[in-house]
């Protein structure tokens, strides 16, 4: 497992972004914006960490602004943790034989979430490509929020 990234939500993409650039130094290495999703991610790494983000896409901190702006409470405004995991169906499987609720399941042979027994959500996704769909995942419903 490797880590990839924190997430967090922001009201203003511009403030936001003057605060992690121009004051803390971060720098910003990739940008994502969806029409349809109607959201902007972008995605920011320590001055330090120019090797590992430009390479290996980590360790980053996700900016995520939605377009159609909420205010954030309870805890919202921080998104989740992310790991790239070598078999994203067998690292689910292991959680579930632990004891551990997958939230949303991988079925699409990407990307699965958990929680944290504090209520963080906590994203897996498929190093490489991703899986084949597969039973038991295909068919699994959602449980909770993630």
């Amino acid at each position: 497992m490797r880590y990839l990234h924190t997430m967090i939500r922001v009201h203003d993409l511009t403030e936001s972004l003057d605060f992690f650039c121009n004051k803390l130094g971060l720098i910003e290495c990739n940008r994502y914006e969806s029409e349809q999703g109607r959201f902007t991610l972008v995605y920011l790494h320590a001055p330090e960490d120019v090797n590992e983000a430009i390479i290996k896409q980590a360790p980053l901190l996700e900016l995520t602004y939605n377009w159609d702006t909420e205010d954030y409470t309870g805890g919202r405004n921080f998104g989740h943790l992310a790991y790239e995991v070598d078999n994203i169906y067998a690292t689910c499987q292991k959680l579930m034989d632990a004891g551990v609720v997958i939230n949303r399941p991988p079925r699409d042979g990407h990307m699965a979430f958990v929680r944290s027994p504090d209520g963080i959500s906590i994203e897996f996704l498929q190093k490489d490509e991703a899986l084949a769909p597969q039973e038991p995942w295909l068919s699994m419903a959602n449980t909770g929020s993630w």
